[in-house]
């Protein structure tokens, strides 16, 4: 008798809902952490550090699944390290010398990267509605980050450098999907520490009494993760997708509170902008 095909999953949007925003919780925090300490630790520093905690947190998945290890597209995966090593070095750089709700809205430009890079890269067919998206997201990036208003720094060109290396990092993950999502998150944790080990020694700053806010950026961000993968088990795309965009809000009143930065009219019509057209660009 042949057996059918396995069950769908148990859907739960509640419970996929709460787990998006333990998620994005989580990381705001790690980011706010990372900026309170980003301008006397080098950046590559922390993404050592980050690494390095999150593969002590792994250790336990490691012993017991020992053929974790056994890549089968190794150069894939050392793209997608590569290109994710250089993400997170230039986001820590980034939102140390930006507003946080800057920093997050520019970070919702990807889906639109994402998409140029889909048709230049993987050949996918781009709709014309969606490079009308683009446009609007760009108008919507100017308005936000208000080049008139202040000099584009250092700050802006890593942030740039974030969304560019970032959405890479998220077109190699898309060659790669029969690879197992455990092996996944181990390769890309030992990838980090290793790539960044001897940068972060060369440019070493003592931490002192920082280390516990350190560890700190690393539990939350592996917990973080955890926490993406069960959002992803639980709730329907429908569902999570809009809700991502809640991030926004959430930095801002992080970045409001404790480092006073308050945003401008002009700002929020730029994020409405970004956030509306990456909404579109991903319609079918």
């Amino acid at each position: 008798m042949t057996e059918g095909p396995a069950p769908e999953p148990i859907r739960n949007n509640l419970r996929g809902a709460a787990w998006l925003l333990a998620d994005m919780s989580l990381n705001i925090w790690a980011l706010a952490i990372v900026k309170s300490l980003g301008l006397g630790l080098p950046a590559v520093q922390i993404v050592f550090l980050r690494a390095a905690t999150g593969l002590v947190l792994l250790l336990p998945l490691l012993l017991r699944r020992p053929d974790t290890l056994r890549l089968s597209q190794p150069g894939l995966h050392g793209l997608r390290v590569a290109l994710s090593s250089a993400a997170l070095t230039t986001s820590f750089y980034a939102v140390a010398h930006l507003p946080l709700a800057l920093f997050t809205a520019i970070n919702f430009t990807r889906p639109l990267v994402l998409m140029g890079m889909a048709a230049l890269l993987l050949r996918e067919t781009i709709r014309p509605q969606q490079w009308v998206a683009g446009a609007v997201g760009l108008i919507g990036v100017m308005i936000a980050v208000q080049p008139g208003a202040a000099a584009f720094g250092a700050g802006h060109l890593a942030l740039v450098g974030t969304v560019l290396a970032g959405t890479g990092a998220v077109i190699v993950t898309r060659r790669m999907r029969e690879e197992a999502p455990l092996m996944m998150m181990v390769s890309y944790t030992l990838g980090l520490a290793l790539v960044t080990a001897l940068p972060a020694a060369w440019a070493w700053t003592p931490v002192g009494e920082a280390w516990p806010l350190v560890l700190m950026i690393g539990v939350f961000a592996q917990f973080a993760q955890f926490c993406f993968l069960r959002a992803q088990f639980w709730g329907d795309t429908g569902v999570l997708a809009p809700l991502g965009y809640a991030s926004l809000p959430l930095s801002a009143g992080v970045g409001y509170f404790l480092f006073d930065e308050a945003p401008t009219l002009g700002f929020g019509l730029g994020a409405a902008l970004i956030i509306a057209a990456s909404i579109y660009a991903s319609r079918r």
